[in-house]
């Protein structure tokens, strides 16, 4: 047994100690004598371990999503340091305080391969370098994001808009995965409200709650789009964010019958103005198609406000002389523009039948004073409610989101 073994060695080399002291130098290189000198063990210093190196992605991955955190751990060492690059570019990133891993700050690149450098000093301090390298999905186009107020405009961060004012996000590329997208999309609203989204087109999509925005909601919009497929390749460009306030609760009410308009602010009314609305009827025009002159029912929203503006009726496409509904440019001042086909409430002072009859081709004609006050005191995004009239309002035909019931907007 190994135990007895070594007792019986100990018992030697006494012996052997206490017979050296009164022997010769013959007895001392005796085989009893050689025997007693074996040593009890030998003792050697172990190898440092193994170093292991753990990265994510793994090496060799591809189409790894710019939006995935690069992650490094180390086993049998610690981390002297780590660099990704692509391109000459680095990715930012830190070595934790235990240098035992490293993570990734910021997002990647899409179609780029990535080299991850890591210097390791093992257990004996000597310096490894080991090396990994992986690939960034490819898109076959990206898509930016804008926020607008309407189709003329974008929307202010941080702006103040009407109650009527939907959350908008363009896509500058045809989006076919809608569910992607709207995953995409957070709106967060103070107070909270539920919303829908509603699609215009394949790359404008529109977000509302059920009823009007209560005064000074504060909403913030975020689109976390980076990585996110959309569809036929299609990938988010980058992530967005924008806020912006409700402002007073402003909704004007333009009645064809009553020929009155009537604006009411958080509830009261503190203006009654005598307008002339569209005298409706239909027209051919040059190309062929038939355009009607009605103010159109239902909410609409404003979209902008403009000093002066001129106005002809070529600006809808009718531009014979003989038509009776013709007629040539005219600057027309305090302009507040409800639709994209061509409503304004603006200054008509040619008009002498407000309060009275509807002649105008479609707009809703004001006073002088009248246009001037709404101009300098309505909002984009503020309401305009168009009633008793037999044409309804598009969805389309600017911010026309109200005139479709909650019930049937979105999905």
């Amino acid at each position: 047994m190994i135990r007895r073994r070594k007792v019986l060695l100990g018992a030697l080399g006494a012996a052997a100690g206490l017979t050296a002291a009164g022997c010769s130098a013959a007895e001392a290189s005796s085989p009893s004598a050689s025997a007693s000198t074996e040593p009890v063990g030998t003792w050697n210093t172990p190898p440092p371990p193994p170093v292991t190196l753990t990265v994510s992605p793994r090496a060799g991955a591809a189409k790894v999503l710019p939006t995935e955190e690069i992650r490094v751990s180390v086993e049998g060492g610690k981390l002297a340091s780590v660099t990704v690059v692509a391109g000459g570019k680095k990715v930012g990133g830190t070595v934790q305080d235990d240098g035992l891993s490293w993570k990734s700050t910021g997002n990647l690149a899409y179609g780029k391969t990535y080299k991850v450098t890591a210097s390791i000093v093992d257990g004996s301090g000597a310096t490894v370098e080991k090396t990994s390298t992986f690939s960034t999905v490819k898109p076959t186009s990206v898509a930016a994001v804008t926020f607008q107020a309407n189709g003329m405009g974008i929307l202010k961060t941080g702006g103040t808009y009407g109650v009527g004012q939907p959350v908008i996000v363009a896509f500058s590329r045809t989006v076919t995965d809608k569910a992607a997208a709207e995953k995409a999309i957070k709106v967060e609203t103070t107070p909270s409200v539920e919303g829908k989204f509603f699609w215009v087109n394949s790359k404008l999509v529109h977000w509302r709650p059920a009823k009007y925005w209560a005064k000074g909601t504060k909403v913030e919009v975020s689109v976390e789009a980076l990585g996110v497929h959309l569809g036929k390749g299609v990938y988010g460009a980058s992530n967005s964010r924008t806020h912006f306030t409700i402002g007073r609760a402003l909704v004007a009410i333009s009645d064809n019958r009553t020929h009155r308009t009537k604006v009411y602010i958080d509830g009261k009314m503190v203006r009654d103005m005598a307008c002339s609305n569209g005298r409706g009827g239909y027209t051919t025009i040059t190309d062929g198609t038939r355009i009607h002159f009605w103010t159109q029912n239902g909410p609409h929203v404003v979209l902008s406000k403009e000093r002066k503006h001129t106005m002809s009726s070529a600006s809808y496409g009718l531009d014979d002389p003989a038509n009776p509904n013709y007629y040539a440019p005219e600057v027309v001042e305090y302009c507040t523009r409800i639709s994209y086909s061509g409503e304004f409430l603006h200054a008509a002072p040619w008009n002498h039948s407000l309060g009275a009859a509807n002649i105008s081709h479609g707009c809703v004609n004001l006073s002088p004073a009248d246009a001037k006050w709404v101009y300098e005191n309505f909002l984009v995004g503020d309401v305009v409610e168009v009633k008793n009239s037999p044409k309804s309002l598009p969805v389309w035909d600017g911010l026309g989101d109200w005139n479709v019931p909650f019930s049937k907007y979105g999905h």
